[in-house]
């Protein structure tokens, strides 16, 4: 397992778990779309303070995302996802000593923000787009690569798995070996299970209760499940704002897992919660 995360002129001791904070700029992401425009373009003073806060709240990493990936999401152009990734990569790289991540399938994105400032690519599609796996190779960052079943428009359409586990790990095995074919160092990789993308509330459920089996892969574990539907179809269609103690839960459940980094929308509250487990850990394995 990958102790320290060389991010550009950064590094992440991999030790312990972090925060990564989630910093959508798009006006449809499913829970917080919109929250850093004004009108219908990206403020990059709204960012700026978002992330100051974030920081402030415990994130260690930011994850700044240009394109909507939740369930029924359209594609966008490449010219568009630049226009809104790269100036807010910038900002932040410019103000803040932060591992700034950048959520995207888009060669053009990647190499563009590595210019900038980046430390991170966190790739939904696991470079499986043209051009990815050599533009992942030339930006020379960790990247994290994340099992998706389908495209975001039709993934929740019918997911089906034989073995919803097996199957991720194997799909994830492959694309880890994918990388390494292309040149790309196994201590750059992290993965990712992918919960809610083309997941059943069971295949969901499956997945965290064996997260453990992902270590066989030998690379650090990220997980993203903040205010996932996945909550709301076990406690009965609660609202996304109503998501977030059971948001903890799980952020919680995944670092007694073995998780390292787990992505989220509302950085103290999880902070907290993910301090507390780690020094009830800490605790056992001094015993």
């Amino acid at each position: 397992m990958t102790p320290k995360l060389i991010c550009g002129s950064r590094e992440l001791d991999l030790s312990r778990p972090h925060v990564m904070g989630i910093l959508n700029v798009t006006p449809d992401s499913f829970s917080d779309g919109g929250e850093c425009h004004s009108g219908a373009s990206v403020d990059l003073d709204k960012v700026l303070r978002r992330a100051e806060q974030m920081q402030r709240d415990g994130a260690t990493i930011l994850d700044v995302g240009g394109e909507s990936t939740r369930p029924g999401a359209a594609p966008i152009s490449v010219a568009e996802e630049l226009d809104r990734v790269v100036p807010v990569v910038e900002v932040i790289a410019s103000r803040l000593d932060i591992v700034i991540s950048v959520d995207t399938s888009t060669p053009e994105v990647m190499l563009a923000a590595k210019h900038h400032g980046a430390g991170m690519l966190n790739d939904v599609r696991a470079l499986t787009r043209p051009g990815a796996l050599d533009a992942a190779k030339q930006c020379e960052l960790p990247v994290c690569l994340m099992h998706m079943q389908g495209e975001p428009s039709s993934m929740q359409d019918n997911p089906s798995y034989e073995d919803p586990v097996a199957d991720v790990v194997s799909y994830l095995q492959g694309r880890m070996a994918a990388c390494l074919d292309v040149g790309i160092s196994r201590q750059q990789l992290l993965i990712d299970p992918g919960f809610g993308f083309g997941k059943s509330l069971a295949h969901n459920l499956a997945l965290l209760a064996n997260l453990p089996a992902f270590q066989q892969l030998g690379v650090p574990t990220l997980v993203g499940m903040s205010r996932k539907s996945m909550i709301a179809h076990v406690l009965g269609g609660c609202d996304v704002s109503e998501r977030l103690p059971a948001s903890i839960a799980l952020a919680v459940m995944a670092v007694e897992r073995g998780s390292k980094i787990i992505r989220v929308h509302d950085v103290r509250a999880t902070s907290d919660a993910v301090q507390m487990a780690i020094a009830v850990l800490d605790a056992v394995s001094s015993e």
